[in-house]
């Protein structure tokens, strides 16, 4: 039978083991997997999708398939991490389920909607959710230290992992640059001034009686909120910046507050609504703009030392350290870093649009013309940083070529890790599902599971 056509209603109609109930809706559930002396329950695959249906995530594969055996491995893993006494990292458990429930009650729109939306007390959704991710902790655990219980890799080990490979399958690293640059940033505070000058002229407006929601639509520069009359629905003060989520929460309902600042602009808000440590507010997002006599005035000194440095009057590091705003670049001669590894060579999609623009067309020494960029400034928060000018030198390009063992040796040693461990997850699966005692209901037989060992353990 093909799960693809099952639905909880057909469900239902099973033939009930001992020990079956029901659940949400009077839906009947059932053991639908035994994994040595865990269970698992056609409620906790179901509890998955609603999950990642709430979320918006979908599967390329049967969703209900995918998470059968995703549970089926972790079980596996989890019984082996009680045998090895390795304890609950109780931090990251607590973290990520404040982070769970917060998510939830932002995607669904409180607590009570969360109850309803999973048909549960919210208490009991954090009981719930508090022993998965206590599971999902010392499943991570184990699966680390099988992971890296591999032997040391060695020169040998790269060099034989490179004879395997015919020579139109050797890995193809990408094109790598090495850069340097010089930053100049506008001036900032005169452009924060004229912000919190706009801002204060729009509450004005709207305490004079004009509609927040209408100014919030054409002058907003929060996309997703803007359309919406500036409202960003009721969501939990985690998801939002400090500053932002102690204003509001500060705000009783249709007050408007002074002007917040955060790291993405300036903002004025209304509160609508508080429920606990939620609240659906209204805002308007201002962000620092720079006039293009910001911009000439940089490019000016920019071209200025580009000048000096090509006519060898000054060395480019030497420019870079006394004259670059950038505190992270400036003190090791401009050299740029990748802010993700600490590594000095960037490939094309490591680099900002901006920055690759400026530089692909050039060769090794050459320095770009000034161009207009950002900074690493929320580079942790996916953000797209401050506005900075910048000269960019090539220090060095790296062309595509397929990898070798003399030139590209931590690149493959990496791949061939990542392999060697693999393939250690994968034997201890495997060893493991042939040792324990595992039966699968039939219900699930349609599935294309992607390990094939699976197949052997359906109940007859």
């Amino acid at each position: 039978m093909n799960l693809r056509m099952i639905t909880l209603a057909a469900m239902a109609a099973v033939t009930l083991p001992l020990g079956a109930q029901k659940y949400k809706g009077g839906v009947i559930d059932k053991t639908v997997a035994t994994v040595g002396g865990e269970v698992i329950m056609i409620s906790d695959i179901e509890g998955q999708v609603q999950q990642m249906k709430a979320q918006g995530l979908s599967s390329d594969r049967d969703m209900r398939c995918e998470i059968l055996e995703n549970m089926m491995e972790s079980k596996i893993f989890l019984m082996q991490a009680r045998i090895d006494s390795l304890t609950v990292n109780m931090d990251m458990v607590e973290g990520e389920l404040s982070q769970r429930i917060d998510q939830f009650r932002t995607y669904l729109g409180g607590d009570e909607a969360v109850e309803k939306y999973f048909g549960k007390p919210l208490y009991k959704l954090r009981q719930e959710w508090r022993q998965t991710f206590e599971d999902q902790s010392l499943t991570q655990q184990e699966q680390s230290q099988v992971a890296q219980n591999i032997p040391a890799l060695t020169p040998y080990d790269v060099r034989a992992y490179l004879d395997t490979l015919s020579k139109d399958d050797l890995p193809l690293v990408p094109v790598k640059y090495q850069l340097s640059q010089i930053c100049i940033y506008p001036d900032r505070k005169a452009a924060s001034m004229a912000v919190k000058e706009k801002l204060l002229s729009l509450r004005e407006r709207i305490m004079a009686g004009e509609k927040f929601s209408t100014l919030a639509r054409i002058y907003s520069e929060d996309p997703g909120s803007a359309r919406k009359g500036g409202e960003l629905g009721l969501a939990s003060k985690s998801i939002f910046w400090p500053a932002f989520s102690d204003a509001a929460m500060a705000l009783r309902p249709g007050v408007i507050s002074q002007i917040v600042e955060t790291p993405d602009g300036f903002h004025i808000i209304e509160v609508l609504e508080k429920k606990g440590d939620m609240f659906n507010a209204r805002h308007i997002l201002l962000k620092p703009q720079y006039t293009d006599e910001d911009r000439e005035k940089a490019f000016r000194r920019l071209d200025s030392l580009r000048t000096k440095i090509l006519e060898n009057e000054i060395q480019f590091p030497l420019a870079a350290r006394f004259f670059s705003e950038d505190p992270a670049t400036r003190t090791n001669g401009g050299q740029m870093a990748d802010p993700a590894s600490g590594s000095s060579y960037f490939e094309i999609d490591q680099l900002k649009p901006a920055d690759y623009l400026a530089i692909k067309d050039l060769k090794e020494g050459e320095i770009s013309a000034p161009v207009e960029s950002q900074d690493n400034e929320g580079y942790q928060q996916n953000r797209s940083g401050n506005t900075v000018y910048k000269i960019i030198r090539v220090d060095k390009i790296i062309p595509s070529h397929p990898a070798t063992f003399e030139n590209d040796y931590s690149d493959i040693l990496d791949r061939v890790q990542r392999k060697k461990q693999m393939e250690a997850i994968d034997a201890f699966l495997e060893k493991k599902v042939k040792e324990t005692y595992i039966v699968i209901d039939p219900l699930f037989q349609g599935c294309d599971f992607t390990r094939p060992i699976w197949k052997s353990k359906f109940s007859k």
